[in-house]
């Protein structure tokens, strides 16, 4: 039997192709970061680096050396959203009232005090607890995903866990 030989850092590497989950108002939100990134904040940059060594030689200058992080802050996120873009799955919006809990459904659920809350479960990149969007890997995403109205879940958080009943899917 050969044996095969991966490099240090591969796998990792792998892993970084997994599916990403987008909404549709999220995936033109990210291409227009995207693109802003690419036609505006990076000649932006571009500038500052110049302008800055106008000033002064770049060896000591403070503003050459901030301009040059701020260049490699823009050129990684770039990478990182085009990257993010080619693997994105879009979630569909359900056509029909829901009869289980999917990826781009809203989710209105009671918890144990009676408290009701809605959710919108979307890929964690897009992911706003505050704002009640919550990714389908958090706790309560992985409770909810696949449930229908009426079934109790219990959701295993850091905080410790609680109970909650799905009342409306849409």
């Amino acid at each position: 039997m050969k044996a095969t030989y991966t490099p240090p850092g591969l796998e990792e590497a792998g892993m970084q192709d997994k599916v990403v989950y987008l909404t549709p108002e999220g995936k033109q939100r990210f291409a227009a970061e995207l693109r802003e990134l690419q036609t505006v904040r990076r000649h932006e940059v571009e500038e500052q680096i110049r302008r800055a060594k106008e000033f002064a030689d770049t060896v000591d200058n403070a503003e050459y050396d901030e301009a040059k992080a701020e260049q490699g802050f823009v050129e990684g996120r770039i990478q990182e959203l085009e990257r993010l873009l080619s693997t994105a799955k879009l979630i569909e919006e359900p056509t029909t009232r829901g009869d289980f809990v999917r990826m781009g459904a809203h989710i209105k659920v009671v918890d144990a005090e009676g408290e009701e809350e809605t959710y919108y479960l979307v890929g964690s990149h897009e992911a706003d607890p505050r704002h009640g969007q919550i990714s389908n890997e958090s706790p309560i995403g992985r409770a909810l995903i696949g449930k229908k109205v009426g079934d109790e879940v219990t959701v295993v958080a850091p905080a410790g866990a609680f109970n909650l009943k799905i009342l409306e899917i849409t």
